[in-house]
């Protein structure tokens, strides 16, 4: 297989990420282009905008894509002192009524299209610290090299996508959003809701068929029933199947949903441990020798309905690192037992911990649905 022509660092704590991407918009010099979820009005968000100032005024062309949900509470005049500089300001589908369900929940910044950074962590104090004595715990990676122009490429689509508008007959159309781009040994996986199969669930399924050894940190876990299927599979024919969940989540309805899969994977011999200091939000995936990190979660929001990156690496280097990463987080789950599990489960958890599916599983893509038929042309 050819040589990756782009090289990697992980980022593991917003004590890490913050700083290299602030050093990376201060260095550049043509580009910037930020495309985020979450942007809070905060210290640590001001100090993005002052950055991004800053390129303006070195006379890069700076570029800033929020999701108009992930960052509704951002007040309106926050970016005037970047637009005043000749900065451009995009919100991902503005909020309505009628269109308020499909969502950009990407995370990525290029600078001068050489350098991008990926992974799950938002422009917010939540995600400032260590991950373990305080801080969210994330996970990301900076990419230098040709992978970093496609992302920037990419982030053009995006940008170019913010109004949320069909085109005439998109809804029975496949989405242009859906599509993988190949690299000598990556594949950046393009998702988003309409016609087509999902990339990155896609791949996975292909790559879970012959899996030995699987281990996942995912923060929002609610597979569809063929991954689910596949994953036992994978423990049946001997393989190794470890899962880090969320044991504390932001979205409660989401660590509800996941918990009412636990007694079927533990019978089925696999590995479930819950993340115990702070809120999991990471999202990356090992199996055997093949790696998936970005936004994307297991879950149906992220497989079915929000736009999202997620990029595969095939490199035994990048997977050795992310089974490192792995084993540390281990160090601070519980391990949860099948009997434990039986014991904890009284007949009023077990009922919301159904809902929480319904409404997550069913409700929520049947809105999205209803609303991507009905958007606006």
């Amino acid at each position: 297989m050819a040589e990756s022509n782009s090289t990697y660092n992980w980022l593991c704590t917003g004590d890490e990420v913050f700083p290299e991407m602030l050093a990376e918009i201060d260095a550049a010099k043509k580009s910037v282009c930020l495309e985020i979820y979450v942007f809070q009005d905060s210290p640590l968000g001001i100090r993005f905008r002052e950055a991004l100032v800053r390129a303006c005024k070195r006379g890069a062309k700076v570029r800033v894509l929020v999701d108009a949900v992930g960052s509704y509470f951002l007040p309106a005049h926050f970016w005037d002192s970047l637009r005043s500089a000749g900065g451009e300001v995009r919100q991902f589908n503005p909020v309505t009524l009628k269109r308020l369900i499909i969502r950009n929940h990407r995370k990525l910044l290029v600078c001068d299209g050489r350098v991008a950074f990926v992974g799950g962590f938002n422009i917010a104090p939540e995600y400032e610290g260590d991950g373990v004595k305080c801080g969210w715990c994330d996970v990301g990676l900076k990419i230098k090299g040709a992978l970093a122009a496609q992302l920037g490429l990419s982030f053009d689509e995006m940008f170019g996508r913010a109004d949320f508008r069909h085109k005439h007959f998109m809804p029975l159309r496949k989405s242009s959003a859906k599509k993988i781009v190949a690299q000598p040994r990556e594949q950046l996986l393009f998702s988003g809701p309409g016609r087509g199969r999902n990339p990155f669930k896609r791949a996975l399924h292909e790559d879970l068929k012959r899996a030995k050894n699987v281990q996942m940190i995912i923060a929002y876990f609610l597979p569809t029933w063929r991954l689910r299927r596949e994953l036992m599979r994978v423990a049946r024919r001997g393989g190794k199947v470890q899962l880090i969940l969320a044991g504390k989540s932001d979205v409660l309805l989401s660590m509800l949903a996941a918990q009412g899969l636990y007694r079927r994977f533990l019978k089925g011999n696999i590995e479930i441990y819950e993340y115990q200091p702070q809120i999991l939000h990471a999202k990356m995936i090992v199996v055997d020798d093949t790696v998936y990190l970005g936004s994307a979660n297991l879950d149906t929001r992220s497989l079915r309905i929000n736009y999202e990156l997620m990029i595969r690496f095939e490199n035994k280097t990048i997977a050795n690192e992310a089974r490192e990463i792995f084993s540390e987080n281990l160090k601070n789950c519980h391990r949860v037992t099948a009997e434990e599990w039986r014991r904890s489960r009284s007949f009023w958890r077990k009922l919301k911990q159904r809902w929480a599916y319904f409404l997550l599983n069913h409700l929520d893509p049947y809105l999205a649905r209803r609303q991507w038929r009905d958007l606006p042309k």
